[in-house]
């Protein structure tokens, strides 16, 4: 017997019940056919249309590359040091958060060298931080064909999100 959890694929014959501009839309459908009782395990979404996005969060100096990568060192350095301390690694016993403390002074040390090594070397070929994601240009609410007919016909109905303007029937 087949289990069922977030990540399986249905197998079902599915078809394109109706596609919108946004997620968020979709999200709202997906949200007013739970709402309406409809089994909404039956359904998924799908992105179309994807393309990389990246968000410039601004200059990368050399001191900022340092301070963005002491951060991150300093938390290993504390929870090394903290590791240390609680199992009693040290001869003499140091207290445990002192331990965590001299860990995230040398562990913000060592990654503001490594960030600062790491900037040197791309040597001003991008002098930028930026967040990378995903978006979609459109996105499709597939419904398994069993069922199509009620998602739609409820997609379309008085109330449903978007009403007038999506979902985009296909």
């Amino acid at each position: 017997m087949a289990t069922t959890n977030e990540t399986t694929v249905p197998t079902a014959p599915q078809q394109v019940v109706a596609s919108y501009p946004s997620y968020r839309q979709v999200e709202q459908a997906v949200d007013y056919l739970s709402d309406q009782h409809f089994p909404v395990e039956r359904t998924m979404i799908v992105g179309r249309g994807m393309e990389l996005v990246e968000r410039v969060t601004g200059r990368l100096t050399s001191l900022r590359a340092a301070g963005l990568s002491a951060g991150p060192g300093a938390v290993v350095g504390a929870l090394i040091g903290w590791l240390f301390g609680w199992f009693g690694w040290l001869d003499p016993l140091i207290a445990s958060l002192l331990l965590a403390l001299y860990g995230a002074v040398f562990g913000a040390i060592i990654g503001a060298l490594i960030g600062l090594v790491g900037h040197a070397v791309t040597g001003g070929r991008r002098d930028f931080s930026s967040v990378p994601g995903f978006r979609a240009r459109s996105h499709d609410l597939l419904v398994d064909t069993e069922v199509a007919e009620r998602a739609s016909t409820l997609l379309r109905s008085e109330g449903a999100p978007g009403v007038g303007e999506a979902p985009v029937p296909r």
